[in-house]
């Protein structure tokens, strides 16, 4: 594989310690604003609220209302977690004859399934799943939260009449996504120049280029004012309805009015001296257990990973994944069961943790804008396996099986993090090895980000970073199909993760090192 980049170049990000509160996003200007809340007396749980609808303005093509996801939340004060599921369902209107395979071959997205005729479960309205992220953090909000609903959407709104501004980053996803967009009209309006050239503020300008969001900022007061369910059971879930609808959708307000997000019991379990809390059901959450209950036997702690334990992560990946794809999906019989995502983690001075992932799936989800709402929709249908027979095949009213892992652990030393990540299949991977970092190599959050990673994700190739010693990938070579790469910005091959950990009553955090939107801020000590 040719390679065009630096050989020389080195990227790092500062890790603070602080007695204070932490948010790690991938979005700065989001992070900053849970630490804000955090700063104003709010609960980790607070921050939370205020970051989901805040990166989901900055960062729209990865995250936002109409999407959905999953959180793990640790309370302090009772010494335990809960698991937040808020993942996405299909209308129960849904027909699957609308979806007939093309005979084609592979799909060419996330997944490799069947290609569906004109990519009706990928892009377009035919593609939408019923949300339950804005249900997940308003019902969070109502078990834990300490400050008004009204007061912590005031920050995304005010993103939203400030505008979208577009800098090379964003430039550059847009770009990658144009031909795409301009299918819908509403999303070439809101994204394109002229509904057909990516938007761009100019290679060598400081000039200050916006995206019009305030369709999605008065969107986001009348749920500021009517509270979370006017999301599904008012005028918002009357008007994204309708706007689906008439896109050829099968999203209802019956689907909208009937969601509701669970708050469960997480799947918790002990690997060596460490506990870990994730998520059950139909998440990377049993992934995630059945990746360490492979590296308990293959693995042996010690104080840096080396071939060893890079071979123990990529057979462990495999075989976990194995048994993911082959028999999990929603059967419609338990009903306690539960892309382009974000995830940020969030840690206050009491001790309280939440992990978050939320996600519209695909990059800019469907591609489709609900005008009335100016809310780019999810394509959570494409989750789905398009061919019926199958554990996870595309059903009426099913819920999705998703890749989400956000998780929280406990280590010997004390040492407590919640860990999560972006990536789709990559996801599970990232958030595996760092976690193991943390249980079986003693590393703090920044050594574990810093450190270099692989990724498996379900196929029979094995990524490496380029960066990993000689010996390293010569292991992962005599074992498995292996390539290497450099760690990058564009394109993701390998998962975003951000985190945070709390020891000894100090706080830190990080993200992805590559990541250029991404930090970890504490709350501002001037407040105090």
């Amino acid at each position: 594989m040719i390679s065009n980049l630096s050989s020389t170049q080195v990227t790092r990000k500062t890790v603070i310690e602080t007695e204070y509160g932490v948010v790690a996003a991938q979005h700065s200007r989001a992070a900053r604003i849970g630490a804000d809340v955090l700063a104003a007396g709010g609960d980790a749980v607070d921050a939370a609220v205020a970051v989901s609808f805040a990166i989901g303005v900055v960062e729209p093509w990865m995250s936002g209302p109409a999407g959905g996801g999953a959180a793990m939340l640790w309370r302090a004060d009772e010494g335990r977690a809960y698991a937040l599921n808020y993942g996405m369902r299909a209308p129960k209107g849904l027909n699957v004859a609308d979806y007939p395979l093309s005979g084609e071959g592979k799909a060419g997205d996330l997944f490799p399934w069947e290609k569906v005729v004109e990519d009706r479960n990928v892009q377009g309205a035919t593609a939408i799943a019923v949300p339950g992220t804005v249900d997940g953090v308003g019902k969070a909000h109502a078990r834990f939260g300490k400050l008004p609903w009204k007061d912590l959407l005031q920050p995304a709104i005010a993103l939203g009449r400030e505008g979208l501004a577009v800098d090379w980053y964003a430039a550059l996803i847009i770009a990658s996504t144009t031909r795409a967009l301009a299918q819908d009209a509403d999303a070439a309006a809101l994204f394109l120049e002229d509904g057909q050239w990516p938007t761009i503020a100019g290679w060598t300008s400081l000039a200050d280029k916006r995206i019009d969001m305030s369709k999605m900022a008065d969107t986001l007061s009348q749920l500021a004012e009517a509270g979370a369910r006017d999301f599904y059971e008012g005028d918002i879930a009357a008007a994204m309805a309708a706007d689906v609808q008439a896109k050829g959708g099968s999203l209802s307000v019956e689907d909208l009015a009937s969601y509701h997000a669970e708050l469960q019991d997480p799947l918790s379990f002990a690997y060596r001296n460490t506990r870990f809390d994730v998520m059950p059901g139909l998440t990377a959450g049993p992934t995630f257990r059945d990746a360490f209950a492979h590296l308990e036997e293959a693995l042996t702690p010690g104080d840096q990973p080396g071939a060893e334990a890079y071979t123990a992560y990529a057979a462990a990946l495999k075989a976990a994944y194995a048994k993911r794809l082959s028999g999990m999906g929603d059967d419609g019989e338990t009903p306690d069961a539960p892309g382009c995502t974000t995830h940020f983690s969030v840690v206050d001075r009491h001790g309280n943790m939440v992990s978050h992932t939320q996600t519209l799936l695909s990059i800019f989800g469907s591609r489709v804008v609900s005008p009335q709402t100016g809310l780019l929709m999810n394509n959570g249908i494409m989750w789905f396996d398009p061919e019926q027979g199958k554990p996870n095949s595309l059903a009426p009213g099913k819920r999705c099986l998703m890749n989400v892992c956000p998780v929280l652990g406990e280590t010997e030393s004390g040492s407590r993090f919640a860990f999560g990540a972006s990536g789709g299949r990559k996801i599970v991977s990232a958030v595996a090895q760092l976690s193991s970092f943390m249980a079986d190599f003693g590393m703090d959050v920044g050594e574990a980000f810093h450190q270099p990673r692989i990724d498996v994700s379900g196929g029979e190739t094995v990524v490496a970073d380029d960066s990993l010693p000689a010996d390293v990938i010569a292991a992962l070579e005599a074992e498995h199909n292996t390539v290497t790469t450099r760690r990058a910005v564009f394109p993701y091959a390998f998962a975003c993760p951000a985190g945070v950990q709390r020891k000894e009553g100090r706080n830190s955090g990080c993200t992805e090192i590559m990541s250029p939107w991404g930090d970890a801020i504490t709350e501002p000590v001037e407040q105090k």
